[in-house]
């Protein structure tokens, strides 16, 4: 069994037996964060380098000992933090100590602002994390693409689509990748944080119709596989 609980904006915590780990915790800073409290991941999972998912990844990390999975380049900024970290690109399956992890490809940005500063913070991408007999897709932010098709191969379980629009899918998008990736589940993200990414999870429901459940999450919600 994975439980999977909704922290606000992208941010989830996934736990089962012996594993727990967090995926984009934006938490301090999140108006929408809700909780969070008692959280000790292993593993931190970040799908790109922009604040909003980032977040308090660093913080965590050495407070906990937790590994960050991310991009390569990422990677490389975050170990310069003092945070112990697994970097890795668009390929095959991983073995982990807990399952398997699979980087797959967003379309979005991963600048990292530092100061006055933006580094090149390698290239945003999602996640298809099994654990526990759970395969969970984290799309991260992304616009849509066909690569979602090849997702309908893995079997998803679970997947976690942002549909508030302007930076990412908008409803009617995120509708159409659930055709394309054809999961069991579906928990709408990244939307109502902030005025630009307003958006009704009613309405892709809606949408969605019954090509999958849609489970509208509140922060601090959860639900279990």
């Amino acid at each position: 069994m994975l439980k999977v609980r909704f922290l606000g904006h992208a941010a989830f915590h996934l736990e089962g037996d012996g594993f727990s780990a967090l995926v984009d915790p934006f938490l301090s800073g999140n108006p929408a964060c809700a909780g969070a409290e008692g959280i000790e991941p292993q593993w931190i999972f970040v799908t790109h380098g922009h604040g909003d998912h980032l977040g308090d990844t660093v913080s965590i990390a050495k407070r906990t000992g937790a590994t960050v999975v991310c991009n390569y380049e990422l990677s490389l900024i975050l170990g310069r933090q003092g945070v112990n970290t697994m970097g890795m690109y668009f390929a095959g399956r991983t073995q982990m100590p807990f399952g398997t992890v699979r980087m797959v490809k967003a379309l979005h940005g991963s600048g990292v602002v530092e100061g006055d500063r933006v580094l090149y913070g390698g290239l945003a991408c999602g996640f298809v994390i099994e654990a526990c007999g759970v395969k969970v897709y984290h799309a991260g932010d992304t616009g849509l693409t066909s690569d979602m098709a090849l997702l309908a191969q893995d079997g998803i379980d679970l997947a976690l689509l942002p549909i508030g629009g302007f930076y990412v899918m908008d409803c009617e998008d995120a509708a159409r990748a659930v055709g394309m990736i054809r999961p069991k589940r579906v928990v709408p993200m990244h939307y109502d944080t902030f005025p630009p990414i307003k958006a009704d999870p009613r309405r892709f429901a809606q949408l969605v119709g019954d090509l999958a459940e849609v489970r509208a999450l509140k922060p601090g919600e959860e639900m279990e596989l």
